[in-house]
Parts: C-alpha cells; sequence; structure tokens
C-alpha cells in the first residue's frame, strides 16, 4: 500500500507538473490570471508570515536543505560501498528524488517562478522595445554621467545613514510607495527586505542580493560598498513584486529608486545602469566609451575604483562555477543571455526614453 501510494503521489504531481508547463505557454494568461491574479495574494501571504521575523528564514531553510542533500549524498556513498543497491533500491531512490525535485517545481512556480513567462513591465508601461542605435546608447551614457556627477557629493553625506540596513530597506521601500503617474503598477505593499546571512559568502561567489521564492524576503548583501545597496535593495523588490527577469527587476529597481526623494538612492540607480551601459557602448565603440569615461567626476571615478577593488579582494574558486550554474538557471527560465539578461535592461531604459523623454530619466 504504501508503494502504491508513493507512485500515485508521483504520477499526480507529474500531471500538475505537465499543467503548470502548459499554462506557462500563455504569457497573457500568466499576465491577467497569475501576475495580476493569484500572486500578489500569494506573495502578500508570504511576505506577513515571514516579513516581521528580523532575520531570513529563506537562508535558515536554504541551509537546512544543503545540509539534507549532504546527507543524502553520505546515505548514497555509505549504500554503495555497503553493497546495498540493487535495481529495486534504484527505483526507490528515484521515486523519492523525482517527487522532492517535483514539489519543488511546483512550489516555485505556484509561489513565484510563473512570472518568468509573464508579458512583463515592458507590456505594462507600454514600451516598444526594438534594436537601439549607438547614438542612443552613446546619449544615455552621456545623461547618467551628467546625472551621476551632479548627485555624488550631495549623497555622500547620506551614506552612513544607508550602513544601518533598517534605514536602508526602509528607504527602498518607501521608493515603491510614490511611483511616477505613468508607472502605477509599481506601488507596492508588505515589506519583507532582510539582509542575506551569507553576505561574507555572497562576496566570493559574487552575488549581492537575491530573492526567496519560497518565503517571499528579499535578501541584500550589505557587506559590499554602500553606494551600491540601494539599487541592490529596489531590485530585489522588483523581484518581490513579480517581475522574475534580471532586467525587468532592473528595470522597476531604477524607475523606483530615481524617483526617490534620498540623493543616495538616485545615484545608486544612475551608477548602476551607467554600468550597464557603459558596458554596451564599449561593445560598440570602445574609443568612444573611453572618451566618455573622462567626464565622470573625481568622484564618481573613486568609487568605481572603490568597487573595482572591492572585487578583486573578494575574487572566489568557485565564483565562475556559481555564475555559470546561475546563467543556465536564468536561460532554463527564460532569458536566454544568461548573466547577460541584466544588461539588457539598457534596452528597456532607451525604450522608456523613446516615449517619456530623457528628462524622465
Amino acid at each position: 500500500m504504501n508503494q502504491i501510494y508513493r507512485y500515485a503521489m508521483l504520477f499526480t504531481l507529474v500531471g500538475v507538473a505537465l499543467f503548470i508547463k502548459i499554462f506557462s505557454l500563455f504569457p497573457s494568461a500568466i499576465e491577467k490570471y497569475y501576475s495580476n491574479g493569484a500572486y500578489p495574494v500569494i506573495s502578500r501571504v508570504l511576505r506577513w508570515l515571514f516579513g516581521w521575523i528580523p532575520f531570513s528564514i529563506g537562508d535558515i531553510f536554504y541551509a537546512i536543505a544543503a545540509l539534507l542533500l549532504l546527507a543524502g549524498c553520505w546515505k548514497l556513498i555509505r549504500s554503495i560501498r555497503q553493497k546495498k543497491v540493487n535495481l529495486d533500491w534504484l527505483l526507490r531512490l528515484g521515486v523519492k528524488v523525482m517527487t522532492v525535485w517535483l514539489w519543488v517545481y511546483i512550489i516555485f512556480n505556484v509561489f513565484w517562478g510563473l512570472n518568468y513567462n509573464r508579458l512583463g513591465i515592458a507590456d505594462q508601461a507600454g514600451l516598444n522595445v526594438t534594436e537601439y542605435h549607438n547614438a542612443e546608447v552613446d546619449t544615455l551614457v552621456v545623461t547618467l554621467i551628467d546625472r551621476m556627477n551632479r548627485l555624488r557629493d550631495a549623497g555622500v553625506p547620506e551614506r552612513n545613514d544607508l550602513v544601518r540596513k533598517r534605514t536602508l530597506f526602509r528607504n527602498s521601500f518607501q521608493s515603491y510607495q510614490v511611483p511616477s503617474e505613468e508607472l502605477p503598477f509599481l506601488k507596492f505593499r508588505g515589506q519583507s527586505v532582510k539582509p542575506s546571512l551569507f553576505s561574507y559568502l555572497g562576496n566570493y561567489l559574487g552575488f549581492t542580493g537575491y530573492y526567496n521564492p519560497f518565503t517571499g524576503e528579499a535578501q541584500v548583501n550589505t557587506t559590499v560598498p554602500v553606494f551600491v545597496q540601494p539599487f541592490t535593495t529596489c531590485h530585489e523588490i522588483g523581484h518581490q513584486l513579480g517581475y522574475a527577469k534580471e532586467n525587468e527587476a532592473n528595470m522597476a529597481g531604477f524607475l523606483t529608486a530615481k524617483h526617490s526623494a534620498s540623493a543616495a538612492f538616485r545615484y545608486s540607480a544612475y551608477f548602476d545602469v551607467y554600468l550597464y551601459a557603459m558596458r554596451d557602448l564599449y561593445t560598440r565603440d570602445s574609443a568612444r566609451s573611453k572618451i566618455l569615461f573622462e567626464r565622470l567626476s573625481p568622484g564618481v571615478k573613486d568609487d568605481l575604483i572603490a568597487l573595482r577593488e572591492f572585487n578583486n579582494q573578494h575574487v572566489g574558486l568557485l565564483e565562475p562555477l556559481v555564475r555559470s550554474i546561475y546563467a543556465q538557471y536564468l536561460r532554463v527560465n527564460q532569458q536566454p543571455g544568461g548573466m547577460m539578461s541584466y544588461n539588457q535592461v539598457v534596452a528597456l531604459v532607451i525604450a522608456y526614453i523613446r516615449k517619456y523623454g530623457m528628462d524622465e530619466v
């Protein structure tokens, strides 16, 4: 009876997973019934359950899962050494592993993952995202440099306050309370942003923040240079809002942080998008990018140097492997550009400029 139950459970889960997969093929339905229907309710419930806890429950879950995985690997090795492995043993193991994997797949998609298949922020904002020209990237970089040069000195005094995590997270949340009139869909309720318990490890693995779809928590690496933390936090709140793709979370973070009353937040938004836009321009016209680089104020150049030195001091042996695994995860989830998916925010910003004008950047 126990074995019959396990197989019945497995086939039921396969059926649910197939339904989710078929449903994901219809972005309009996802946008209407999930991203703007079920998901807001699910995410609010998760933030209500876990948001009040001062530390990351999701990080604890991840740690427990890692320990269970290590224990399972050890049991597998021990069974092989004790020669307990046979066809029946392998079949039972396969059913268990498949059942667990299907549960994870289903919960991941129901709680958040289906947002990878939505129409997204471009559709909501009415943006026509198409190929863009060198001149448009050039103009964007020039504008970002101008914004950073003007905001840098004004934002520096605010950085001491942002070292306090509560202030950083509160100000980030407030940035989502007053979106511009054109972007009412960026209104966000239910704060649940926390410092990552793995921040120091993250410095060597190459992450500055991440979203936990199982608990609805946004985790931020609060050990990186403080001037990049506001944008990172707004980016992760963008994931909470249902923008699963990295370029869309970048866009949500940019559009909210740049409207903040805080000069440090606005500077952080322009600084981050500048890194993406300048990288894009460099691949198109390296000589021009070097000329524009010299327009940066000494203070902005100091921040670029500080960020580069921080990254150089935290080069981890596992970082290339982690980045490769994560790039594959992004490709599987509707982002064929892999890690370059982050950089695709440039196309969204340029489409936004085409519609609303450069003054809105």
